[in-house]
This record gives C-alpha cells, sequence and structure tokens, in this order.
C-alpha cells in the first residue's frame, strides 16, 4: 500500500499558522463527538444508503465500522446450486460468482441503487470449501483444517442497476493450530449454528480466536469484506467524499 507523505508548506510559513475559510465555514464553532452521533452520515455523498445483498454480522459490523450508510436485503440465493454449475472452478472464481449472483439478485429490484454483494470461500492443499452444511460437516471440517495453513477468498462485487461496477478478490492465509476432538466439540457446542454461517465454520472476530497459531492478511478480508477497494470504488463512482 502506498504511504503518501504530508504536502509540504510552503516556503515561509511556519507551521501551524495557516488557515483554511473553506473549512472554518463548515465548522465555525469547536466540534464535538456529539455533532454527528450517526458516523455513517459523514462522508457519503448519494441519497439512498448502500445495499448489502447479505444478512452477515460480520459484514455489517466492516461496514458500520467504515462509517458507511447501509441496508442489508438478503439475497438469498441458492449457492449450491451456483457452485456445482461452476464445475472444477478455482477458489478465487467461485467467491467472485457468488458475489456477483448475490448483488445481481437484489439489484435488479432496486434502480439506481448502490449494491454490494460479497461472498468467501476457503482453500486448503486442492480443496474448496464454502459453508459447512451441518454441524457434522462443521467438524469434519475442523478436524481437516486442524493443524493446516488454508487460504480465504474473499470477494465483493459492487452494482449498479443489475450491472457490474466493480469487484475484486482478496486473501488472507491462517494457520490453525492442532484441535483436539474435545476442542471441536465444545468450540462447536459453544458456536451452535453459527458455525455453519461462514467459510471454515469460525468466526474470527470471536471464538474462532481459539483456533488459530497464525495469520497472514488484513482483518477485513478475513471477516468476508476487504474494505479497502470498495471504499476506494465508491469514491470513483463519486459517492463518498475523496
Amino acid at each position: 500500500m502506498e504511504r503518501r507523505g504530508y504536502a509540504q508548506l510552503s516556503t515561509g510559513t511556519p507551521p501551524g499558522s495557516h488557515n483554511f475559510p473553506r473549512f472554518s465555514s463548515l465548522f465555525p464553532e469547536p466540534v464535538d463527538a456529539r455533532v454527528s452521533e450517526n458516523r455513517s452520515s459523514l462522508f457519503w455523498r448519494v441519497g439512498a444508503p448502500l445495499i448489502l445483498a447479505s444478512k452477515s454480522a460480520g459484514r455489517r459490523q466492516v461496514l458500520a465500522q467504515a462509517g458507511l450508510p447501509f441496508e442489508s436485503r438478503p439475497a438469498g440465493i441458492d449457492e449450491r446450486a451456483i457452485e456445482a454449475s461452476l464445475g472444477s472452478a478455482g477458489a478465487d472464481v467461485i467467491a467472485a460468482a457468488l458475489a456477483r449472483a448475490k448483488a445481481a439478485a437484489i439489484s435488479a429490484g432496486a434502480p439506481g441503487r448502490l449494491t454490494l454483494g460479497a461472498d468467501q470461500v476457503a482453500s486448503c492443499e486442492g480443496r474448496i470449501f464454502g459453508k459447512p452444511g451441518s454441524m457434522q460437516e462443521a467438524a469434519e471440517l475442523l478436524c481437516f483444517l486442524s493443524g493446516r495453513r488454508h487460504r480465504l477468498h474473499s470477494a465483493i462485487a459492487l452494482f449498479r442497476d443489475a450491472s457490474p461496477i466493480f469487484e475484486t478478490v482478496a486473501h488472507a492465509d491462517l494457520t490453525m493450530r492442532p484441535l483436539s476432538e474435545d476442542f471441536i466439540a465444545a468450540y462447536l457446542q459453544a458456536m451452535g449454528e453459527t458455525a455453519l454461517t461462514s467459510a471454515g465454520a469460525y468466526q474470527v472476530e470471536g471464538l474462532g480466536a481459539q483456533l488459530f497459531s497464525s495469520v497472514e492478511g488484513d482483518h477485513w478480508t478475513i471477516m468476508g469484506l476487504p474494505i479497502l477497494p470498495l471504499l476506494d470504488a465508491l469514491r470513483r463512482e463519486g459517492a463518498l467524499i475523496s
């Protein structure tokens, strides 16, 4: 990631002596934290909020923490059918196809609105995993990942009027520590059916942190929504203040 330095002050101008009338007119009085209790309105430039084509708590958390106004409309697509139609496609292709399908399904019924689809799959030693279909599948998946390094493929697709505007796939690599059968049973009992809502049968922002010995990748990608490329895309679309 490029790191940009601060712009140099013009010659002869002491640091700290600049006046910014354009900004001061926006804030004629000192601003405190109570000015906007809803941070989502600070940078958003279009009227209607972003539509998130997902009910994922993790993705909702990422958007909220980034200050994006949004509403959640789960797409309800048949993920297993889409995966089956892709045959032996790689993990990036599958994740991207699922993200596009979610965004397209919701965008078709929301003219003019920016709609975000997202999906995540995991891969390990030539095998590709989506969300487990049952608690038994979740236990078998954790047994397989135990002591191994796997990759998360997190895809996003931004649509308007049922047409794609932007899409990308980001990656994170996670090494799971060796897990005992007793630990896996206790973990799944504590997680309940929440374990069936994420690729890999875990959510690293919660009890899933107990599973790992090392993680390489940004937190947002692991949570299933690579936020930095999304923010860049929204700025290019004029939806966010640059």
